[in-house]
C-alpha cells in the first residue's frame, strides 16, 4: 500500500487463471443497467414536460375566457356595475353572477371595485325588500337550491378572499365598523352578514366552504395586518364588521344539526384563540364564546388535540407574542367567565386544566410583580439552562395570562368544579372520573407553580380554597382502602406503574406548608386547623411511606432542586422532575411537622425516622472491595452526581486531615505582587514537594506602590490567590491556552514559539489546578472537553473533533461520504499548520508528502488528521499538565467523572449561588439573630442584588466567587454575620462593612435604613481594595 519508488507501470498478471470474459459479462450487465436508467429519466422528463405545457395551456385559455366573459360583463353592466343592475341580477336565470363570479380575480384592483358595488347592491336591495331568500332564489328556492348555494357560497368566500388579499392596501379599513357604510371593506363584511344570517336555509352550506377554505385563518392575517391604532374596542360599544361576521360563523359549528367539518389545523381555537388579546378586539366574539356549549366545543378540540400530541398552532412571527402564549391568554380569560357559569361541567373544567397544564408547560417562567426583589433569583433560575435562550413575552401578554391564571375567582371556581362535582357523596360519583379530575387539577396546579409567581398562588389556593381539605379526604380515603387509584391519561408522560398519590402530594405539600406559616399553636394543637391532630398523625405515616419510596425503590438524582427550570418548548412535567419535585416538598412538609412536634409533642418522635439509604451508600462506597465501592468504580453514571461528590469532598478532607492540623507558623508563605502574580507564582512554586504542596500555603499580597497589603492569611487570602492566577494563567493573551469556536480553554500547540518554558508552566498550572481541587475552591475555568479527556487519559477520535474544529470536521466527513474518485482532489498525507503566521507542513506517515489520498485510505487519512490535532499537537502540554495535576488528585479520584461533571467540579455549578441556601446556613453572634431587623434588611438587599453583585459579595466574604458544590451547608466554617460597631451611634453606622475571609465572617454595623446599608455593601464589595478592609 506503500510507495516503493518504482514509478513505472507493471502489468498485473491474473495467476488464479480466470478468463476475461466474466469481467466483460459483468461490464456489459452494468452498461445495460445504466442505459435502462437513462431511459427510464428521460421517459420520465417527457412525461413531466407534458404535464407542465398541459397546465400552462389550460391556464392561459382560461385566462384568455375570463378576459373574454369580463370584456362582455363590462359591455353589459358597466365597469364599475353602472349600467341598469336590478335585483332580478341576483336571482338564477341572470347571468349577472355567473360571469362576475367566474373572472372575478382579488388581485384585480377593477374586479375589486366591482364587488364592493356589487355588495352595495345587495346590502341596498336586501333592506329595501328585507327578503334575501327570494334575492337569490326567485320564487321557488327549492328547484334552484343548488345553484343559489353554490352562488352564495362562492360570493362569500370571494367577500372575504378579496379583503384577505388586499390587507396591505386596506390596512387603515380592516377593522371597521357598518356605521362606515362607504368604506368598501365594510361594505363586503357586511354582505357576508346578510349570507351568514341564520334563518337562511344555505348558512350551513356557506360555513362549511369557508371552513373548507381556511376562513380562520385568513380573518387571522387579516387581523394582525390590521394598524394597531385600529385595534380595541370600538365607539359607543358598536360591533366590527368583522366581529359580527365571526359571530355568525363560529356558533354554527359544533351545534346541530351542523355538519360542517372542523380541521383542528384551522380551526378557530388554532387560528383566532392564538392573537393576542382577541378579546379586547372582538369582546361581542368573548360573550358568544362564552356560552358553555359553544366553548366546549373549541376547547375540548384542543384537549384531544393535546392528548393525540398534534401540532397544530400557527407559526409564531412574534417572538414576544408566540401562539401557545396568546392561547393560553385567551383561554384563560374566557375560562374565568365559563367556569362562573351555573352548566358548566365536569368534563369542561378538566378540558380547560388540560389545555392549560399544557400550553403553561411551554410557557417561561413568569416573573412576580416584585421584579427587582426577585430579579436576582430569576437570573439564577436561568443559569441552571444551558445553551437555551431565555424566551421573553410580551410584558401585556405576560399580565394577562397571570392576572386571569392567578385570579381568585378562577381558582376557586375551578378546584371547586374539579375536587366536588367527581368527589364521593355527588350523585353522579365515579371513582375513574374522580382519580381523572384530581389528577388533571393537580397537574394544572403543579405546572402553574413552576411557571407563576409562586406567592401568589399559594395565597389563593391555600385560603380562598378548600384545596388542602378535599385532597386530604382524597388521600386518607385512598390510604385507609389501600387502593390509590392510577391517573391514565392524565399525562402521557407518566408510566402506568407511578403511585397514585403523586400528583396530590406536589400540590398538596406546599399549599399546606404555605398554609402553616400562618397558623398558631391555638388553631394547630386544639382546633384542628387546617386538620386534626389525628389527621395530621395519619398524613405523617403516609408522608414518611411515600418518601421512602421516593428515596429507596426510586432515588432521586436531583436534591437540591427546589422547581422546574425547563425554558425550552419540552415538557416541564416529567416523571423525574415531579418526583424530585414530591420529595422536596414532602421533606419540608415532614420538617415542619417535626418542628411542630418539638415545640409540644402530639406524636412519637420516632414516626419521623427512616433509614436513610443515601448516606448508608456513601460511607459503603469508601471501602473498597464493598458493592458500593465497585458499582462507584465501574459504573459511576448509576450513582447521583451528588453522591458522587460526597465520596470525593470525603476523599479530600481525609487526604488534608493525614497532615495533621494546620500550623500556625507555616514556612510556605510566599510575597505575590498583584501586578506580576504570575511570574512570581511560578517562580516561587514551582519547586514545591508533594508534600509541600498537599500542605497550607500562605500568601501575602503585595500592591502596585509596593506595599503589602492588611490581612492575615488563614485561608481567606489564599482562596482569593488562587481565583486570581488561575484567571492570569489561562488568559488566551498569555499564550498557553486558546480557546475553541465556543470559548472554551485547550492548550496552545503553538505555545512553545512564546514561552521557552511552556511545558514547565503547564505541570505547574496542573499543579495549581489540582491544589485549587484538593482545598475544594472553585475557579471559573471552562476547559475544551477534548482537554479535560486526557485528565482522565482518554483517547480523543473523530467525533471530539466538532469542539475543536467544526469546520476541519466537516471536511473530513465531506471526504469520507464522498462517491466520486478522491485521487482527484490532489490530497496527501501531510496537514498545515498555520501557528502565528507561521505555515509548516507536517507529514501524518513516513513519506506522507508523497502518498496520495485514495479511496482505499481515506479512512485512515482522516484519523490520522483527528489524531494530529486532538492528541498528537497537544500530547506535550496535556502530558505535562496531567503530570502536574496527578500529584495531588489521583486518577481513581476522578475516574468516577464524566468530562462535564468534571468540569463541574472545577468551576461548580450555575446554581451553587444560592441567596436563600445562603440564609439558611447563616450563623449571627455579636447580638444579632435570624429575627433583627437589620438581618432582615441585609437579606432583603442580598435578594435585590445581580447576580454579579451577588458574586462580588461572597467573593468579599469568603475570599471565592462561588459556593460550595453541595451547598452552604458545606461552607466550612459557616457563614457568619457579627455586629459591628458596639452601640448605634453615627461613628458605628457610618463604617463600612469588613470581612474575615479566613472565617468566611461577615462584620456589619446596625445601619439604620435598609437604603444605607445597600450604599455601605455595595461600596465595600466593588472597592476592589484587596484585603485593605479586612
Amino acid at each position: 500500500m506503500f510507495f516503493s519508488g518504482d514509478h513505472s507501470t507493471r502489468k498485473r498478471v491474473d495467476l488464479g487463471g480466470r478468463s476475461t470474459k466474466e469481467g466483460d459479462a459483468r461490464k456489459v450487465l452494468e452498461q445495460t443497467k445504466v442505459e435502462r436508467s437513462r431511459r427510464l429519466l428521460q421517459k420520465q422528463h417527457n412525461s413531466a414536460s407534458l404535464k407542465i405545457q398541459k397546465f400552462f395551456r389550460g391556464r392561459r385559455s382560461m385566462a384568455i375566457e375570463r378576459s373574454k366573459v369580463r370584456r362582455d360583463f363590462c359591455e353589459t353592466y358597466g365597469d364599475i356595475c353602472q349600467n341598469v343592475v336590478d335585483r332580478h341580477c341576483f336571482e338564477p336565470g341572470s347571468s349577472f353572477l355567473r360571469q362576475f363570479l367566474f373572472f372575478f380575480k382579488a388581485q384585480n384592483s377593477g374586479d375589486f371595485v366591482m364587488l364592493a358595488e356589487t355588495c352595495r347592491l345587495l346590502r341596498n336591495f336586501a333592506h329595501s325588500t328585507g327578503d334575501i331568500l327570494s334575492l337569490f332564489s326567485g320564487l321557488d328556492y327549492s328547484s334552484e337550491h343548488n345553484m343559489v348555494d353554490f352562488r352564495v357560497k362562492k360570493l362569500a368566500f370571494t367577500c372575504i378572499e378579496a379583503i384577505h388579499q388586499n390587507r396591505e392596501r386596506l390596512r387603515d379599513q380592516l377593522l371597521v365598523t357598518p356605521e362606515e357604510a362607504n368604506i368598501s371593506t365594510a361594505i363586503l363584511m357586511d354582505a357576508m352578514s346578510l349570507l351568514l344570517d341564520p334563518k337562511q336555509p344555505w348558512v350551513c352550506k356557506i360555513v362549511s366552504h369557508l371552513q373548507k377554505r381556511n376562513i380562520f385563518e385568513l380573518v387571522r392575517e387579516i387581523v394582525t395586518t390590521a394598524k394597531e391604532d385600529r385595534r380595541g374596542p370600538t365607539i359607543n360599544g358598536s360591533i366590527l364588521s368583522l366581529e359580527r361576521v365571526l359571530v355568525l360563523v363560529v356558533p354554527h359549528v359544533g351545534r346541530e344539526p351542523c355538519c360542517c367539518s372542523d380541521d383542528p389545523r384551522w380551526s378557530f381555537s388554532s387560528m383566532i384563540l392564538t392573537v393576542p388579546f382577541i378579546w379586547q378586539l372582538f369582546p361581542n366574539l368573548k360573550v358568544v364564546f362564552a356560552n358553555p356549549s359553544l366553548s366546549q366545543h373549541y376547547i375540548h378540540q384542543m384537549a384531544f388535540c393535546i392528548q393525540k400530541d398534534t401540532h397544530v398552532l400557527p407559526i409564531d412571527t412574534n417572538t414576544e407574542f408566540p401562539g401557545y402564549a396568546c392561547l393560553l391568554g385567551n383561554t384563560m380569560e374566557i375560562a374565568n367567565v365559563v367556569l362562573s357559569k351555573p352548566e358548566c361541567s365536569l368534563d369542561m373544567a378538566i378540558d380547560i386544566a388540560s389545555v392549560a397544564t399544557f400550553l403553561l408547560e411551554t410557557l417561561p417562567a413568569v416573573k412576580s410583580s416584585e421584579r427587582e426583589s426577585r430579579q436576582s433569583s430569576c437570573e439564577e433560575d436561568d443559569m441552571l439552562i444551558d445553551d437555551v435562550q431565555e424566551l421573553v413575552l410580551n410584558r401585556t401578554l405576560e399580565q394577562q395570562i397571570t392576572t386571569n391564571a392567578l385570579d381568585s375567582r378562577f381558582l376557586l371556581q375551578l378546584t371547586n368544579v374539579l375536587f366536588h362535582q367527581g368527589s364521593v357523596g355527588t350523585q353522579s360519583y365515579d371513582e375513574d372520573k374522580e382519580a381523572l379530575a384530581i389528577g388533571t387539577g393537580s397537574s394544572f396546579l403543579y405546572a402553574a407553580f413552576n411557571t407563576l409567581p409562586l406567592e401568589r398562588i399559594m395565597t389563593v389556593l391555600a385560603y380562598r380554597t378548600e384545596l388542602v381539605a378535599v385532597l386530604w379526604n382524597y388521600m386518607k380515603r385512598c390510604h385507609e382502602n389501600q387502593k390509590w387509584s392510577s391517573m391514565p391519561s392524565v399525562l402521557d408522560y407518566l408510566p402506568t406503574d407511578s403511585p397514585g398519590w403523586l400528583l396530590p402530594l406536589v400540590v398538596f405539600c406546599p399549599v399546606y406548608k404555605h398554609m402553616l406559616t400562618i397558623v398558631d399553636n391555638e388553631e394547630f394543637y386544639e382546633r384542628g386547623k387546617p386538620l386534626s391532630l389525628q389527621d395530621i398523625r395519619l398524613l405523617i405515616i403516609i408522608l414518611k411511606q411515600a418518601l421512602w419510596q421516593l428515596l429507596w425503590v426510586n432515588p432521586l438524582t436531583q436534591h437540591n432542586s427546589g422547581k422546574s427550570v425547563s425554558n425550552d418548548l419540552s415538557k416541564k412535567n416529567s416523571v423525574g422532575l415531579i418526583q424530585n419535585r414530591v420529595g422536596v416538598v414532602v421533606a419540608e412538609l415532614l420538617s415542619q411537622f417535626q418542628d411542630w412536634n418539638n415545640r409540644q409533642q402530639f406524636t412519637s418522635s420516632s414516626d419521623f425516622q427512616a433509614d436513610t439509604v443515601n448516606e448508608y451508600f456513601i460511607t459503603q462506597a469508601i471501602t473498597e472491595g464493598s458493592r458500593a465501592n465497585y458499582i462507584l468504580m465501574q459504573a459511576p453514571f448509576l450513582i447521583p452526581f451528588t453522591s458522587r461528590v460526597k465520596i470525593f469532598t470525603t476523599q479530600l478532607a481525609t487526604a488534608r486531615q493525614t497532615h495533621g492540623p494546620e500550623e500556625i507558623f507555616t514556612r510556605n508563605r510566599f510575597r505575590i505582587r498583584r501586578d506580576h502574580i504570575l511570574d512570581d507564582a511560578y517562580n516561587q512554586m514551582s519547586a514545591l514537594s508533594e508534600d509541600e504542596l498537599r500542605g497550607p500555603i500562605r500568601v501575602t499580597f503585595v500592591n502596585e506602590l509596593g506595599v503589602e497589603e492588611a490581612g492575615i492569611d488563614g485561608g481567606g487570602i489564599f482562596k482569593d490567590f488562587m481565583e486570581k492566577i488561575t484567571r492570569a494563567a489561562f488568559d488566551v493573551q498569555y499564550g498557553l491556552f486558546k480557546e475553541t469556536a465556543d470559548h472554551m480553554l485547550y492548550p496552545n500547540p503553538g505555545s512553545g514559539m512564546i514561552h521557552k518554558q511552556h511545558l514547565q508552566f503547564f505541570h505547574f498550572l496542573g499543579s495549581l489546578l489540582a491544589k485549587a481541587m484538593f482545598e475544594g475552591i472553585l475557579v471559573d475555568i471552562p476547559f475544551a472537553t477534548f482537554f479535560l479527556s486526557k485528565l482522565k487519559q482518554k483517547y480523543n477520535y473523530l467525533n471530539d473533533l466538532p469542539s475543536l474544529d467544526p469546520e476541519l470536521y466537516r471536511h473530513l466527513i465531506f471526504l469520507k461520504r464522498y462517491k466520486g474518485d478522491i485521487s482527484d482532489l490532489e490530497l496527501y498525507f501531510v496537514i498545515l499548520n498555520n501557528e502565528y503566521g507561521e505555515r509548516t507542513e507536517e507529514e501524518l506517515l513516513p513519506g506522507g508528502k508523497d502518498m496520495r489520498v485514495i479511496n482505499k485510505n481515506v479512512i485512515t487519512f482522516i484519523h490520522l488528521v483527528s489524531n494530529h490535532r486532538l492528541n498528537f499537537q497537544i500530547r506535550q502540554q496535556s502530558s505535562h499538565f496531567l503530570r502536574g495535576f496527578q500529584r495531588l488528585i489521583p486518577r481513581e479520584w476522578i475516574d468516577m467523572f464524566n468530562e462535564h461533571e468534571l468540569q463541574v467540579l472545577i468551576s461548580g455549578s450555575a446554581d451553587s449561588l444560592d441567596i436563600d441556601d445562603l440564609r439558611e446556613n447563616a450563623n449571627y453572634s455579636g447580638g444579632y439573630n435570624a429575627g433583627h431587623y437589620v438581618i432582615d434588611m441585609f437579606w432583603e438587599v442580598m435578594k435585590s442584588f445581580s447576580t454579579e453583585n451577588q458574586k462580588k459579595f461572597l467573593k468579599f466574604v469568603t475570599g471565592c466567587s462561588r459556593g460550595p458544590l453541595l451547598g452552604f451547608k458545606y461552607l466550612e466554617p459557616a457563614f457568619c454575620i457579627q455586629r459591628a460597631g458596639g452601640s448605634v451611634s453615627n461613628e458605628a453606622v457610618d463604617r463600612l462593612p469588613t470581612s474575615a475571609t479566613c472565617m468566611n465572617l461577615l462584620k456589619l454595623p446596625p445601619y439604620q435604613s435598609k437604603e444605607q446599608l445597600e450604599t455601605k455593601l455595595m461600596y465595600a464589595i466593588s472597592a476592589e481594595a484587596g484585603f485593605d478592609l479586612s
